[in-house]
C-alpha cells in the first residue's frame, strides 16, 4: 500500500515561470528568446543549467544568485507561485490519512520558504542543500527513504521530470506520480519512460487522492 507522499516542488508545487523570467531579465536576455533556449535544451536531454551557458559562457549559477540576493533580487517564490491544486490536494491527501512529505533540488533559501510556506502542511521538507545530495543521484532518494517512517515500498514520489524524478525514484523502490505540468513534462509526456515508468500519470495533483485511494483499495 501507499502509505506516504513526498513531492517534488519546481513545477509540480510551484510554478517557476517568475523566477525563470528573472533570470532572462538578470541576464538581460527576452523572456521569450530565454524560454525558447529553456525548451531546446531539455529536449536535447541536456542539463538546464546549459541555458545559461548560452547565453553567458561561464556562467556560475551559485555565484549568480549571491549577486542577485546581494543587489536585493534573491530567488524567491510565494503563495501566489503555487499551483491552485496543491492546498486542496495536500489537504486531501492528509483527510486520508497519509503521510505527507516536500523533496527536491532547493537552496538553502529556498528550503527555508517551503517551510514557511508548508510547516503545518506536511511531515517532511527537505532539500538537496540540506542533504548533501542532489536529484538523480540515488543518495537523495536514499535520504528520502530513510526520513519516512515507512517502508521504501510503500512511498509515493511526486515529480514533473521522468530524468530527475520518475526513474530515480522507481530504482530507489518508490512509486511514482508523473504530473503534466512545465516544460520538462511537457516535453517527455510521450515518450517511453513517461509512459511506462510512473505507476500514475496526473494532470492534476486533485487527482491523487482518488488513484491512491483505488491503488490501495487493490492491495487490501
Amino acid at each position: 500500500m501507499i502509505r506516504a507522499v513526498v513531492f517534488d516542488v519546481g513545477e509540480c508545487l510551484v510554478d517557476e515561470s517568475r523566477e525563470y523570467g528573472a533570470w532572462a531579465d538578470w541576464l538581460g536576455v527576452p523572456r521569450h528568446t530565454f524560454h525558447a533556449m529553456f525548451g531546446a535544451v531539455i529536449a536535447q536531454g541536456r542539463d538546464y543549467r546549459d541555458v545559461f551557458q548560452e547565453f553567458r559562457p561561464g556562467f556560475d549559477l551559485y555565484t549568480e544568485r549571491e549577486k542577485r540576493a546581494t543587489t536585493g533580487q534573491p530567488e524567491t517564490f510565494g503563495e501566489e507561485d503555487l499551483y491552485t491544486d496543491v492546498r486542496p490536494a495536500l489537504a486531501r491527501l492528509r483527510d486520508d490519512g497519509l503521510w505527507l512529505g516536500i523533496a527536491g533540488n532547493q537552496t538553502v533559501r529556498a528550503g527555508r520558504i517551503l517551510r514557511e510556506l508548508f510547516a503545518s502542511d506536511v511531515d517532511l521538507i527537505g532539500t538537496s542543500d540540506d542533504w548533501g545530495a542532489s536529484k538523480p543521484d540515488p543518495e537523495f532518494f536514499k535520504r528520502v527513504a530513510e526520513a519516512v517512517p515507512f517502508d521504501v515500498s510503500e512511498i509515493l514520489y511526486v515529480g514533473d521530470r521522468c530524468d530527475n524524478d520518475i526513474r530515480p525514484a522507481r530504482e530507489a523502490g518508490m512509486h511514482t506520480a508523473l504530473v503534466h505540468r512545465g516544460p520538462w513534462a511537457t516535453i517527455q509526456w510521450t515518450s517511453v519512460e513517461a509512459t511506462e515508468l510512473p505507476t500514475f500519470r496526473v494532470e492534476s495533483l486533485l487527482e491523487l487522492p482518488v488513484q491512491v485511494g483505488r491503488f490501495n483499495d487493490s492491495a487490501r
